[in-house]
């Protein structure tokens, strides 16, 4: 009897251990955030190759010709490439390039490169999310897979396992209040660009409002409202979405025209096929990576150099019918740089199933941006490539995508690019706070009509 009540004390301790939140750094080695490690946990330093230079506060002076909501110019437009990566030297880069590039230079060796430009750490931010993200250093948690005590900035700056530096990419600084017209354009592995999505969208943080503070945060730190103007078919079509730092109070709501009322998604995570791309990519591929953790588990791999799409206003310079190529980006409009990267890599987790077993995706040091990621299928295949473009957005400041992102599917040969601004005249607005109203599914409801 004995015996068994020491057992069950142990087990008890044990269960009230792995249920315990994990804690942030200690004051000491947050203090490296003002030292040798820039203000959201990158290396100040630049390499000793010199390749990749000093943070030095990153790119804070206004664009000439730049008007809230227009077309971003490119404040870099005057350089001229370095060299070029094809598929003929890739083996001299090598090991500064991902799987999924080395895939896409092989596949397609007459028309993949890589431009590489030379480093600018352009990422900035304003203070305040500089000083909250010095407060989650050490006070920021994991309560499970939910993130508590963390508010205003990146929450884990200095992260000690792979699901902290997750939550860092998910909640990368972009600003708070911000609306985009864009095309969601799918191209089909004979070359055919499809419109499936011709959007209006807006975007709201209340993670990051100024004036809002850990203690009187709500929780949901992500909300979107998009209406569909095209194709017809889809014309009218709406979806509000209300993203919780605890993933299980996440929620998801659609209003198709044919049915004439509002569905609460029953499952809107993971690899189930988004409305928001048609359908195109999976909830979890929104932004290289977003929703829920609990499918996979998280191990940070390492930092390494490899060459990411940076700082590509450029690409904002091209119509779409310059953008859009046959199998990909135009490489013309596409601007490379070599920067220091934390390599994450996800391991399906025991008892979950996912088309994509196995991913592994590449963070940005200065941004904590997934820019890049490769993901596994039920075979083993290399399956899907995945991308974003960081532009220069200095009015934030930031260096954040303009929500574009998109897949090459290295199985059938489509691709697929979410958020096409190119042609719109409303670029990534930043917008006065929008009512909480906004992102309801009554709101939705009453605008979703036609």
């Amino acid at each position: 009897m004995k015996h068994t009540q020491i057992k069950l004390i142990t087990l008890m301790y044990g269960l009230l251990l792995a249920s315990a939140p994990a804690f942030a750094v200690s004051a000491d080695e947050a203090a490296q955030l003002k030292t040798t490690l820039t203000p959201f946990g990158g290396e100040r330093a630049g390499n000793k190759d010199g390749t990749i230079p000093a943070w030095d506060g990153g790119y804070t002076k206004a664009i000439p010709g730049f008007v809230n909501g227009g077309r971003r110019p490119d404040p870099f437009a005057s350089e001229k490439p370095l060299y070029a990566i094809t598929a003929k030297n890739m083996d001299q880069y090598a090991d500064k390039l991902t799987d999924g590039v080395k895939a896409m230079l092989k596949k397609y060796p007459e028309t993949y490169r890589l431009e590489v430009y030379p480093t600018h750490r352009t990422a900035a931010a304003p203070q305040w999310v500089y000083d909250n993200t010095s407060k989650n250093a050490t006070n920021a948690k994991l309560n499970g897979l939910a993130l508590v005590d963390a508010y205003g900035g990146i929450p884990f700056p200095i992260p000690k396992n792979g699901v902290e530096a997750m939550w860092n990419h998910i909640l990368h600084w972009r600003g708070a209040d911000w609306h985009l017209d864009f095309r969601g354009i799918q191209v089909t592995s004979d070359g055919k660009p499809i419109v499936t999505v011709d959007g209006r969208a807006d975007f709201q943080m209340p993670y990051y409002f100024k004036d809002g503070a850990a203690n009187n945060f709500k929780g949901d730190f992500w909300t979107v409202r998009l209406l569909n103007a095209g194709p017809p078919i889809r014309a009218g079509e709406a979806i509000t979405q209300r993203q919780n730092v605890d993933l299980d109070k996440s929620q998801t709501w659609v209003y198709l025209t044919g049915q004439r009322r509002v569905r609460k998604l029953p499952i809107a995570c993971c690899d189930t096929p988004t409305p928001a791309t048609a359908g195109i990519m999976a909830f979890d591929e929104i932004d290289v990576f977003a929703g829920r953790l609990d499918h996979f588990d998280w191990k940070i791999i390492g930092k390494k150099e490899i060459y990411i799409p940076y700082n590509d206003n450029k690409m904002l310079q091209a119509k779409t019918s310059e953008l859009i190529g046959k199998n990909h980006l135009n490489p013309d409009y596409i601007r490379w740089e070599l920067h220091r990267v934390w390599v994450v890599e996800a391991t399906l987790a025991p008892g979950k199933r996912h088309q994509a077993p196995k991913g592994r995706y590449y963070l940005d040091e200065d941004t904590w941006l997934a820019v890049l990621a490769d993901r596994w299928d039920a075979n083993g295949q290399l399956w899907k490539t995945m991308f974003t473009n960081p532009i220069v957005m200095p009015d934030l400041p930031a260096t954040a995508p303009t929500q574009q992102f998109g897949f090459y599917d290295l199985l059938s040969g489509a691709w697929y690019d979410n958020g096409v601004l190119n042609d719109k005249a409303e670029q990534y607005k930043i917008m006065p706070r929008y009512a909480d109203t906004v992102f309801t599914p009554d709101a939705m409801a009453g605008e979703g009509q036609r």
